[in-house]
């Protein structure tokens, strides 16, 4: 296990290195739940090594890197437990493949989690404002104007997918060894809209739901999309890169992570994530009440995770004491 630095508190842990060579340190079945957001194949470059899966000259050559990662993923999760990858389409670019339009990232990770043994277990969609999208990159099926020039080119806004695996049980049932057991049901529910009302499609149109304050959580956390999920709750990325450095960062929203965890996993559980970046599943994890391992290979990256972690943990600790 090739490790570069370590770092670690009472609560956390964090590698600098090849997520591939130290995940291969772990212990079989020592992992309670996953979450993590992969390099999305060669749409951003992280750094220059060789070992940055983003560092890559195509898809395949990227997920001929990833499947490695995924079968050590796979070894390390306690059976009947999860793991959550968030990702989304990518766009085809007319320059790189001759036309416009998308590539179907997400369906190709559950090819490949699959291969290995993992079952394809649920898909939610982020929702996330077409505007937005539309101010970041001025892509032209975005843009109101082609209304007017060529209709057949308007697309609808790229949104998130948190898709979630099972490593399966083995001993003869559906129940994870480790069962995942809530006797009383949900007690809080981690989001931006008040439990009692039920989120509809249009973020004006709400209603009163059920007095069972479990049933409300569950309903909303059962719905194929979350509409909540706040865009800019975010860590401060800024921090970690230098005016020099033209790469790109795009840290994953806490809130999503902490509503991820809470549902998949238990206080006290340990959540791992490969490709940590700058730590958000980490404090993510940690708000959580849970133990967090996290593997990075920038170092940049990797010493502002370790800085985080220990705030966090620090005001957790704070926070118990008063």
């Amino acid at each position: 296990m090739k490790v570069i630095d370590q770092q670690s508190g009472e609560l956390w842990q964090m590698f600098n290195g090849d997520c591939c060579e130290i995940l291969c340190g772990l212990p079989d079945d020592s992992i309670d739940y996953g979450i993590h957001s992969p390099p999305f194949s060669s749409l951003y470059i992280y750094s220059d090594s060789e070992a940055d899966m983003g560092n890559c000259q195509s898809d395949s050559e990227f997920f001929e890197h990833y499947h490695y990662a995924i079968q050590e993923l796979f070894r390390v999760t306690s059976p009947g437990r999860l793991c959550s990858v968030h990702c989304k389409d990518l766009p085809r670019y007319a320059n790189v493949h001759g036309t416009t339009g998308l590539i179907d990232f997400p369906g190709a990770c559950i090819q490949e989690f699959e291969a290995v043994g993992w079952v394809f277990h649920s898909r939610v969609t982020i929702w996330k404002c077409p505007v937005t999208e539309r101010e970041r990159t001025n892509n032209n099926g975005l843009l109101h104007k082609t209304v007017k020039r060529d209709g057949s080119q308007l697309r609808q806004g790229m949104a998130d997918y948190l898709i979630t695996f099972r490593k399966p049980p083995g001993n003869g049932t559906l129940l994870a060894e480790k069962p995942v057991e809530r006797p009383s049901g949900f007690s809080r529910y981690v989001g931006d809209v008040a439990v009692g009302e039920v989120f509809h499609p249009s973020p004006f149109a709400r209603k009163k739901a059920s007095s069972d304050h479990s049933i409300d959580i569950w309903r909303r956390y059962a719905e194929p999309v979350w509409w909540d999920v706040q865009q800019t709750n975010v860590l401060n990325f800024k921090v970690a890169t230098s005016s020099e450095d033209e790469k790109h960062i795009c840290p994953l929203q806490l809130g999503l992570i902490e509503r991820a965890v809470d549902i998949w996993s238990l206080p006290g559980d340990v959540v791992l994530s490969p490709f940590a970046g700058i730590g958000s599943e980490g404090v993510g994890a940690l708000r959580a009440n849970r133990k967090f391992i996290g593997i990075e290979l920038k170092e940049s990256y990797y010493q502002w995770a370790c800085k985080y972690l220990a705030i966090e943990e620090l005001e957790q600790k704070t926070g118990r004491l008063f």
